[in-house]
């Protein structure tokens, strides 16, 4: 499928999530990524700043994407929210 992450992701006001957009099939859908999801599977480092978290979203982007095709493919939703759950697959 052709997925692509937008460049411009950020950390929520909180820091529990990394929101970025995903342009799929010709349209942008909001997603996130939850901080602990971001710890257990993409490996960012345990009291990561907002940098470290971002560093680790970009470098584990092409299995976050195929995550996010796999979601939208089975639930065409308007957003999509990454869990450990969607990982732990």
């Amino acid at each position: 499928m052709d997925i692509r992450i937008s460049a411009d992701a950020v950390v929520s006001g909180d820091s529990s999530f990394v929101i970025f957009d995903a342009h799929f099939r010709e349209r942008s859908v909001q997603c996130s990524i939850a901080r602990a999801t971001l710890l257990q599977y993409v490996w960012a480092p345990s009291g990561a700043s907002d940098a470290q978290l971002l560093k680790s979203f970009f470098d584990g982007r092409k299995r976050i994407e195929a995550i996010v095709c796999r979601k939208l493919l089975a639930t065409q939703g308007e957003a999509v929210g990454l869990s450990m759950s969607d990982f732990a697959r």
